[in-house]
């Protein structure tokens, strides 16, 4: 069985970073993964848990195509849990991922983050990473 595996890895030179990690089977869901998003910087350090399916991750493969033709992004605002929201242009003239957790600790984390050009592409191949692994065990719900 696969190990912990990112999804996302968000992070810069300041010590700003955002993170989805995979960490393994859903307990008591069949079909369904175990992961969190953890925040961390110099000022703030949080994490909050996170239940992926096949269907979160195709909608996060979908986000990527968004977020490469220039539109920002909001991944799993309409479900239930924390959702990501990705701001290519943010307020501090650069991309900033928010993370809200309107549903159990009602605090939302806005990180400016100086991506590298090649950010996307890298997220691509975590994202086929972690299907790679993980993609028998997933259902479509």
């Amino acid at each position: 069985m696969a190990g912990q595996l990112d999804l996302a890895l968000f992070r810069d030179d300041e010590g700003n970073s955002v993170r989805i990690t995979v960490l393994g089977p859903l307990q008591g869901v069949s079909g369904g993964l175990h992961a969190e998003i953890v925040v961390d910087t110099p000022f703030v350090t949080g994490r909050v848990k996170l239940s992926l399916w096949r269907s979160r991750l195709t909608s996060w493969s979908e986000a990527l195509d968004r977020l490469e033709a220039g539109e920002d992004i909001a991944w799993l605002q309409a479900q239930r849990g924390a959702s990501v929201l990705i701001q290519l242009d943010g307020e501090r003239g650069c991309p900033e991922v928010v993370v809200e957790d309107d549903l159990f600790s009602m605090v939302t984390v806005r990180v400016p983050i100086d991506l590298p050009p090649d950010w996307i592409a890298t997220h691509r191949h975590l994202l086929s990473a972690v299907l790679a692994a993980w993609g028998d065990h997933l259902s479509q719900d």
